[in-house]
């Protein structure tokens, strides 16, 4: 059972949108989200991800589109679809609760 497997059980999500969105991080997000880069929450870090968490994933993709902080607009993916944003950050919060 991998953790996609469990992540997707957990989250209601299916296990290809995980797949796809763990792509997209790996692609765009990566750089700064495993480094934590310009305050960008780390991949797996519980205690940062919990507000953003509790927001909501329609808040956090409002947020991935608008940018914030040093994060530009849609960040790292200029040419990502919302959907791809969307499985970006389900990928994220699946790995960091």
């Amino acid at each position: 059972v991998t953790s996609i497997m469990i992540a997707s059980l957990l989250l209601g999500v299916s296990g290809s949108v995980l797949a796809d969105g763990q792509k997209t991080y790996q692609t765009s997000c990566q750089a700064c989200h495993a480094s934590g880069a310009a305050g960008a929450p780390k991949l797996g870090d519980k205690e940062a991800w919990a507000p953003r968490i509790a927001t909501g994933v329609d808040a956090m993709l409002a947020v991935a589109i608008k940018g914030k902080g040093a994060m530009p607009p849609k960040g790292a993916c200029a040419s990502c679809s919302d959907d791809d944003l969307k499985a970006a950050i389900e990928y994220m919060v699946s790995q960091s609760q």
